[in-house]
């Protein structure tokens, strides 16, 4: 009996690289299979976005730029599939092209075990009182203030980031909520300009689907 479980126990081992494992639904990191798989198909199963936006999802965005603030790089990173990893339970990352010069939009969600959604939003939202100038050399210099963003959610912070990126006009909005044990992440970019209302949408449809 004991050889028989330490066979299963090997099999286990040598099967589990990524993959649900032998008996249980957690893969690498603590996360939930099932719950990352809901995620994903949330944002590429033609996910219900503003007018505008196309359906087909593209790869988790990248930052044009390397911050070299810290707290600037941890607001802006959660939208590309960075979010926090303490009691991350899953987690999924899309982009989606728009019909504006240069516009897109970022999505993240993060899944968390008890209350640490909440925990994180509040640290999140510290890191962007903190992050008051993005600079990464090269032309890049964005100023950043708050953007209202209020009653969607559970908690929402939200700033705009205006100037220049690699020295061309450059606009970027960034909106952090929690919806229970989900973190919501969004990144709203354009070449010259951002309509902060249809950031408001896409929170909005991103909330829905993530509570549906």
């Amino acid at each position: 009996m004991k050889r028989g479980l330490r066979i299963i126990t090997i099999a286990c081992v040598l099967l589990a690289g990524g993959a649900a494992g032998c008996g249980g639904g957690k893969v690498q990191g603590g996360t939930d299979a099932q719950a990352t798989a809901r995620l994903r198909g949330l944002l590429t199963k033609e996910p219900r976005l503003p007018d505008g936006f196309s359906t087909r999802p593209d790869q988790a965005w990248r930052m044009p730029f390397k911050p070299h603030d810290r707290n600037c790089r941890t607001v802006l990173q959660a939208a590309g599939g960075g979010a926090p990893k303490r009691a991350l339970t899953a987690q999924a990352a899309a982009s989606y092209q728009g019909d504006g010069l240069g516009e897109q939009a970022a999505v993240g969600l993060a899944q968390y075990a008890g209350s640490e959604a909440a925990d994180h939003i509040d640290d999140l939202s510290r890191a962007l009182d903190a992050c008051r100038t993005v600079r990464a050399g090269d032309g890049t210099d964005l100023t950043l203030r708050e953007l209202p963003m209020k009653d969607v959610g559970d908690e929402t912070v939200a700033a705009e980031l205006r100037g220049r990126l690699n020295g061309y006009p450059y606009a970027l909005d960034v909106v952090l909520a929690r919806s229970g044990d989900m973190l919501v992440s969004i990144v709203h970019t354009g070449l010259s300009t951002v309509d902060s209302h249809r950031t408001r949408q896409l929170l909005n449809s991103v909330i829905g689907m993530a509570s549906a």
